[in-house]
């Protein structure tokens, strides 16, 4: 996903790959240069050119083969920036142990503490499937169905707009099925759409009702799926708001060290895709399910059931992406995904200065974009309205260097050192990002 990304946005590109097949794959379908063999081998890296590149990201799920890769990099040329995946608990020992062998990495990615971070947002609200922050948490995007008895269902949003919303709220995005749609006014709103909704820290509480949703009760009981890094985590940080956690884990070894991890939670090993096993366990009426294994269809399967058994708020872990719109046409409201907080990520860091955070939706369709406004940008100093923003693309919201946020309207101008949020088709990123953060001379 990466390579392909990068590739698409002018990158040179070399991806190595154990698997000469994969390889293969690769290079008839990207515009990118292959090698075939480890990354931990010093021979492979040669042939692959890292002496010569000016970044190296080490993204395999194989956190030794990601380090080793780094550290061969860091031998091998002094300047070349270096980027490594870690899975382990042990995140910040290794860093300290790089640092002290003098390998520094300028980015390592912790996708578990994202993903932690993400269902932490949505746990306690049903009808949300994500919350996402922007410009240090001033700005949220939370995502949510528009269900049957909604009264959404076949407004105009400019019809959305005149029924008296919260101020600075807005309808930014819109997936219907396999469409996404960077909405204007006439555009009408449809049962089954998956719509994105920007909203700031203060008025967020707000926006949620006048949407159709809830705040969710106090958290009580939640079950979670699956007993590897990111259900422990959960439950950890779940277990510091006294909420009664039940953990279900196949393994037994693995069920007996989780035990020893957790002070309070439960640890039952057990299949939890088992109805009998969830109706013993009392699932009926729970806060929140959340199907957090390494298998898709687990999760899938088991978020559905709990759904079906009357949990209050469901969350599955997907790994594969073209699995993200299945999930949500199936029911399954709010879904969590590795892969994309990786791609995120490392996107942000590839990109030029200004970009202060990049969050990507569902099968790399569409993509959220934080850019920090220069003095010489051609986009600054004009009203909205007399700006061409490539068509597909949308101001949602505008910060201020004092903290102002503001949703704005087509008379708002954007000032040097505000930080706008686009949203936007993935394919037109490219061209909005160099517009943007070109200047006025560069243009002529």
């Amino acid at each position: 996903m990466i390579a392909r990304r990068l590739s698409r946005e002018g990158n040179q590109v070399t991806v190595v790959d154990a698997s000469e097949d994969r390889c293969r794959q690769l290079e008839s379908s990207l515009d990118v240069r292959t090698v075939a063999g480890s990354a931990a081998q010093v021979t492979t890296l040669r042939r692959a050119g890292a002496a010569e590149s000016d970044l190296l990201i080490a993204a395999t799920n194989i956190d030794e083969i990601n380090v080793l890769a780094c550290l061969i990099a860091h031998v091998e040329s002094k300047t070349l920036r270096k980027v490594a995946r870690l899975r382990t608990h042990e995140v910040e020992e290794w860093k300290q142990v790089l640092a002290g062998a003098g390998v520094q990495l300028d980015l390592v990615i912790h996708p578990e503490t994202d993903i932690a971070d993400r269902i932490m947002r949505v746990v306690g609200i049903p009808g949300v499937s994500d919350i996402l922050e922007f410009a240090d948490g001033r700005v949220r995007l939370f995502g949510m169905n528009v269900e049957p008895d909604s009264w959404l269902a076949g407004k105009r949003l400019d019809e959305v707009a005149r029924a008296g919303p919260p101020r600075d709220s807005l309808v930014a995005m819109v997936f219907r099925g396999s469409q996404v749609i960077i909405p204007h006014g006439a555009e009408v709103l449809r049962e089954g759409d998956h719509i994105y909704v920007v909203a700031t820290r203060d008025n967020i509480h707000q926006v949620l009702p006048f949407m159709g949703l809830r705040a969710g009760d106090e958290l009580r009981r939640v079950f979670i799926l699956g007993g590897k890094q990111i259900g422990i985590l959960v439950a950890q940080r779940l277990e510091e708001l006294g909420v009664s956690v039940k953990l279900f884990e196949r393994d037994a070894a693995r069920s007996e060290r989780i035990a020893a991890i957790l002070h309070k939670a439960v640890v039952v090993q057990a299949d939890g895709t088992d109805q009998g096993v969830l109706q013993e366990a009392h699932v009926e009426g729970a806060d929140a399910f959340l199907a957090l294994t390494n298998d898709d269809e687990d999760n899938i399967i088991a978020s559905l059931l709990a759904r079906r058994m009357g949990v209050k708020k469901v969350v599955a872990l997907i790994n594969r992406l073209d699995y993200l719109p299945l999930a949500q046409r199936l029911g399954v409201n709010a879904t969590v995904s590795p892969r994309l907080a990786v791609v995120d990520r490392a996107l942000q860091f590839v990109r030029k200065g200004r970009v202060m955070s990049v969050t990507t939706f569902r099968e790399e369709e569409a993509e959220a974009l934080e850019l920090e406004a220069g003095e010489g940008s051609r986009y600054v100093g004009k009203p909205l309205r007399d700006l061409r923003f490539p068509r597909g693309t949308l101001v949602g919201a505008i910060v201020r260097p004092d903290g102002q946020v503001s949703v704005p309207r087509g008379d708002e101008v954007i000032r040097p050192g505000d930080r706008v949020i686009f949203f936007a088709l993935e394919s037109l990123i490219p061209r909005l990002e160099s517009a943007f953060l070109a200047t006025g001379r560069a243009r002529a």
